[in-house]
């Protein structure tokens, strides 16, 4: 896996447990109400059928990491194999069915403003920064993983059940040979990616908190949800 950042904004960072982050200037909220996930941090709610779940990048080339279980049933989750599979394609955007393990449908995506996004690659974990950042030494450090199943825990998901995440607006490509390339998110401020619900789910969703697959520095995400 080859990992790109901008060599910018890779100089006199200070890389401690937790990693480098940046809140945007100003009150950037693009007219609407929305809420703010802090960097590497998430949330968890319940995401009703018809419903609309709106994701900002307010600052530009920054992840956010979605993943969803039926709320009638945990062991309904979202399956990006299955909707790899009817799509034909690794490409999410709009017009997109995101599918479940059983095969139905848990969302469509309505609104897509970035054009680059990933379902391919897992949720970061502490295994993912003991393994591919050994600059961290094996310290503590902020992850998705541990986002989503911390705040999923209330609507009784249990950890082993998340699996591959939609990750909104990471910049993933694989040359002919298979090795894969994870570039700096194409978003930029304002960009937005939008999901109708086609049955009531528990969403999980965070501000990604692997440097590398933000450019070098964690920044925040906001959301809302529409009737």
């Amino acid at each position: 896996m080859t990992i790109s950042q901008d060599a910018r904004l890779m100089s006199d960072r200070l890389f401690g447990p937790g990693g480098p982050v940046l809140q945007p200037t100003g009150g950037y909220r693009d007219g609407m109400d929305l809420t703010r996930l802090a960097p590497q941090t998430g949330t968890a709610f319940l995401l009703h059928a018809g419903q609309r779940l709106t994701v900002v990048d307010p600052t530009g080339e920054q992840v956010s990491d979605f993943f969803a279980v039926m709320d009638d049933d945990r062991d309904e989750w979202f399956s990006s194999g299955r909707t790899i599979d009817y799509a034909n394609s690794t490409a999410v955007t709009t017009g997109s069915v995101l599918y479940s393990n059983r095969s139905r449908p848990m969302a469509t995506v309505v609104e897509d403003t970035c054009g680059h996004h990933d379902i391919l690659l897992t949720p970061c974990s502490q295994q993912t920064f003991d393994l591919l950042y050994p600059e961290f030494d094996g310290a503590y450090h902020p992850s998705c993983f541990e986002n989503l199943a911390t705040n999923m825990a209330a609507f009784g998901v249990e950890p082993d059940r998340i699996s591959t995440t939609l990750n909104i607006f990471m910049n993933v490509w694989n040359e002919r040979d298979g090795e894969l390339h994870i570039d700096p998110p194409t978003s930029k401020a304002g960009d937005r990616f939008v999901l109708r619900a086609e049955a009531d789910l528990v969403v999980g969703l965070t501000a990604c908190s692997a440097e590398k697959s933000n450019n070098g520095v964690c920044k925040p995400i906001d959301y809302r949800v529409d009737d």
